[in-house]
């Protein structure tokens, strides 16, 4: 007997929603749970414990066998790696918010360039100004 499970949480406008997927004997069985906000990894686990029996899961669909290999931990680990670190979904205005953070940034970042590269050129000029003083009463 081969039990599979995997829960995935998402936001689906305008709520997070929980998908738990679990693989039982060759066959499929979905549920999907709605939550308001941005549930935690805590919170969705204690969901889950507490409200086990009054999940409705869809009826069972079959699935080809799949062929069961142990995963490589590293690659395991560099997949969930890649899961997390991928952009996370989040309200528009937050979408938003962050858009204009990161605009104002990159402007923060020319401005600051172009007043170094103005410094840079008048401490020059003042350097070959300084020289050619040195050499103006020969």
């Amino acid at each position: 007997m081969d039990v599979s499970a995997k829960v995935s949480v998402y936001f689906d406008d305008p709520f997070w929603v929980g998908l738990y997927e679990r693989e039982e004997d060759g066959h499929l069985t979905v549920c999907r749970i709605v939550f308001g906000a941005e549930p935690k990894d805590y919170e969705v686990y204690a969901y889950l414990l507490a409200n086990w029996g009054r999940l409705r899961f869809s009826p069972p669909v079959s699935i080809e066998a799949r062929l069961v290999t142990k995963a490589n931990p590293k690659r395991m680990q560099r997949a969930v790696q890649r899961q997390l670190s991928s952009p996370a979904a989040g309200t528009k205005a937050q979408q938003a918010m962050k858009l204009a953070q990161e605009s104002c940034k990159e402007a923060r970042k020319t401005r600051r360039k172009s007043l170094e590269e103005a410094e840079k050129e008048r401490r020059f000029a003042l350097h070959i100004q300084k020289k050619k003083q040195k050499h103006k009463g020969r």
